[in-house]
Parts: structure tokens; sequence; C-alpha cells
């Protein structure tokens, strides 16, 4: 099963724990100061697995995996407390650096060293005590690994809840935590999907104009005289030069351009709204209560 940093898994986590978040809160082994808190690692369930501890008092700058179940946390003086957490088992630890994912494998070193100080136990299914508890998993039945419990798993049958010590949520030690549940949140944001560009670009054509136009123009008319009367002497006077002037006009066409609003173009925008609908299967954790009453003096026999 995947783990994953707790603000990863729920962006709002804090709002749940209010004024119980442990991220920050000092680390002690014993009553000794030995670093902080930097990170809590859930499992694809919301489940509590780890803490990310920084350990810089005893090796400066060293971030090491805590199974919850080896915390214990003291709310009224912000403080968690490494349960039987030693400076040899730290230096054994695997470090634990930002970029890293937090896998099958790396789990299985951690587990090593925490399981390497546990006492030996009576195995539930056979009432034989495990092997001695080395810093590695060991090898069991058909090349398993044998985990302090006593029993045999590999890596597709591993699960947290089958180590109690390493993983269970002691309620000496945690007086309280918290159930996670899944909602869907339905949000929206603004994003720029196009863009409308509107231009002008000039179309040529050849017009024709027409408009008359006049011009006056001279017409001389000789009629000839009817039948022959004399002139009386003197009368005619033979002068050279003499002349008959008359204006002549005529009319000159004038052609120009002038531009004018042919129309006006109004750009704007409108909204179009419609509803966005999503649907997906959400989670939560509900508790399951299991109660063993036996009657007293029965010796646990009905």
């Amino acid at each position: 099963m995947a783990l994953h940093k707790i603000k990863d898994f729920d962006p709002d986590y804090s709002q749940h724990f209010e004024d119980r978040d442990v991220k920050g809160m000092d680390l002690y082994a014993a009553e000794e100061k030995i670093g902080s808190v930097d990170d809590i690692l859930v499992d694809d369930n919301g489940q509590i697995r780890y803490l990310v501890i920084n350990t810089g008092v005893w090796i400066l700058g060293k971030k090491v995996l805590l199974p919850i179940g080896r915390a214990s946390i003291d709310y009224n003086k912000k403080r968690v407390y490494g349960q039987n957490l030693t400076k040899a088992q730290v230096e054994a630890l695997p470090e634990l650096t930002d970029d890293m994912t937090v896998d099958y494998d790396h789990e299985e070193r951690v587990r090593g060293v925490y399981r390497s100080a546990m006492p030996a136990k009576q195995a539930p299914e056979t009432g034989t005590k495990t092997m001695p508890q080395t810093s590695e998993p060991m090898l069991g039945v058909e090349d398993g690994y044998l985990a302090s419990e006593g029993y045999v798993y590999d890596r597709d049958t591993y699960s947290h809840d089958k180590e109690p010590d390493l993983y269970a949520m002691n309620e000496d030690n945690h007086p309280s935590f918290k159930l996670y549940e899944e909602r869907l949140v339905a949000g929206k944001q603004r994003q720029k999907t196009g863009d409308a560009v509107i231009s002008k670009r000039i179309e040529t054509e050849t017009a024709q104009a027409s408009v008359p136009i006049e011009k006056e123009r001279v017409v001389i008319e000789r009629v000839p005289a009817s039948g022959v009367t004399a002139v009386a002497p003197g009368e005619a006077t033979f002068q050279a030069g003499e002349v008959s002037r008359m204006d002549v006009y005529e009319e000159v066409p004038e052609f120009h351009k002038e531009a004018f609003v042919r129309e006006e173009v109004r750009v704007n925008k409108v909204v179009d709204k419609e509803t966005a609908t999503a649907q997906e299967q959400i989670r939560r954790e509900e508790l399951d209560v299991n109660v063993d009453v036996r009657p007293a003096g029965t010796d646990g026999k009905l």
C-alpha cells in the first residue's frame, strides 16, 4: 500500500487536527530533546503509519521514519516522544530525503531496525518464540519474511495491521485520533480558452462616375441680302479692323474622392452560463468495536 505525505493526501488536514497537529512538535527520547517532527505519512486509507522525524541534535540533518506505534504524543507540552528510540537506531535507519518515495523496500529496512530492539515474543500461530531479531528482515517459511509477531509475509501479502507494536495507535500514547473521510469538493478556475482579433483591411475596386457638361461654340451664319438696294452716298464707310467680340464658355468636369462612415462595428463579450457536474467514489473511515464479554467464574467458557 502506497504512503503519502498527509498534506498531499488531504490539503486541508490541519482543519481536522485543529490544535493537535504534531507537525513541528519537538521530538524527545526520554527527556532529551533530539529534534522535531517534520511530516506525517498516511496510507491509501488515511491511516497514520509514520512520523518523519528530524534528528538534527543527534545526527545533523538526518531525517528518518518513526512508526506511529513507537511514538507517544503529549499535546499539553507539544512534544512527541520516541519510545525506546536510541541514537544507534537512528544511525542504522535509512535516511529519508525530500525527493524520495517511501516504497516497500525502504519500509522493510525501517522495520528491520525497530524489530531488532524488540524482545522475543510468543508467535501467535506456533506458540514458540520467534527467531532472534536482527536489523534486517528475516527469511522464513517458503522464502517469505518472518515478522516480529510470528507470521510469514512477502511483498504482496504484508499488512501494517499485522504489526501493532509498530503501527497501532495505542490509546495511552495517543489520547485522540482522527477518522478521515473524503468529500467531493466542487470548485472552478478561470482559464483562457481563446481570443478574438478584430481588424480592418482595405478593399480596392474601380468606381465610375459621370457628370454632364456644357460647352459653348460660336456659330457664324452668313445670310445673302435679298434684292439690290443702293446705299446712300456717304453711308457706306469702309473701315478695316472692325471686330465683333463674344465670350465663349465651356464646363470642365471635376472628380475627387470623399470618405464617409459606411457602418459602425461594436465589439463586446457575453457570458454563457452552464452547470458542470462530476461524480466520484468517496471514502470515509468508520469505527468497528468488538466487545468480548465473558461471564465471571466461567474461565471464558459458556
